[in-house]
């Protein structure tokens, strides 16, 4: 399955959940004060912008944005929240699609990057952000520790939300790196469940850091997470600030 049949028009119509989860203003709200901080006066791109979550409030502050995004559907659903001169978007890969422009910041949130099943994918998806960034410019990363420590010999899964009516588990192909998100939500009935799985590849910190460099950035700060918690050998995940040379 393609990533663009993977995110469909089923999976963009029930995609938002305003107020809830990574729509929650908890969640939302410090994502969206960083990336104006960081964006300063400039312009902004976001890869993979999907239903414009995180690009549309950065609108509503004043930023300029504009997106990457391969799967019409959720541009689709974009278009329901801001047109086309508001928020410019590009049909394509954001390893290689090319937006005009310079940017100030380009971003890629939610662990998107690793929606890109190969590491040649991930390292040209660090040289395209470079690709459109002013000299100074930054690549800012939101990814998920990959969670091997909690697989015990033998073991090929691990569950890592459950809650009423839903469960969250992921399977890892530890020789080829990749990994398989398993999203089951249950409805009121005994029989009513939904079953939405979506693949990756998960990326070591240090791999991350060698395709900045390979990309010409440096690591500038790298936190647990968007209100710059500390890092930790504990930290599920990560946000991570690229910088390139500012000549």
């Amino acid at each position: 399955m393609t990533q663009d049949e993977l995110w469909d028009r089923e999976t963009a119509d029930r995609y938002d959940t305003p107020g809830v989860g990574v729509f929650s203003d908890e969640v939302l709200g410090p994502t969206v004060d960083r990336l104006v901080e960081l964006a300063g006066e400039g312009k902004v791109l976001e890869f993979a912008v999907g239903t414009g979550r995180v690009a549309v409030p950065l609108v509503r502050r004043g930023v300029d944005v504009a997106g990457v995004e391969m799967s019409a559907a959720m541009i689709d659903q974009l278009r329901t929240k801001v047109d086309e001169a508001a928020l410019p978007v590009v049909v394509g890969d954001m390893a290689t699609a090319r937006v005009p422009g310079v940017f100030q910041l380009v971003y890629l949130v939610y662990n998107t990057i690793s929606n890109l099943l190969t590491q040649a994918e991930q390292v040209a998806c660090f040289r395209n952000a470079a690709r459109h960034l002013a000299p100074g410019g930054r690549f800012v990363v939101e990814l998920w520790v990959p969670e091997l420590r909690k697989l015990p010999p033998g073991q090929p899964a691990v569950v890592w939300e459950a809650q009423a009516g839903y469960i969250g588990l992921d399977t890892y192909d530890v020789l080829r790196q990749q990994v398989v998100s398993h999203h089951f939500r249950f409805g009121a009935g005994s029989r009513e469940a939904r079953l939405f799985r979506s693949p990756h590849r998960y990326i070591w910190l240090a791999e991350l850091d060698l395709m900045g460099q390979l990309a010409g950035f440096e690591l500038e700060s790298r936190h647990a997470d968007w209100d710059r918690s500390e890092f930790t050998a504990e930290s599920r995940s990560h946000v991570s600030v690229y910088r390139l040379p500012s000549v």
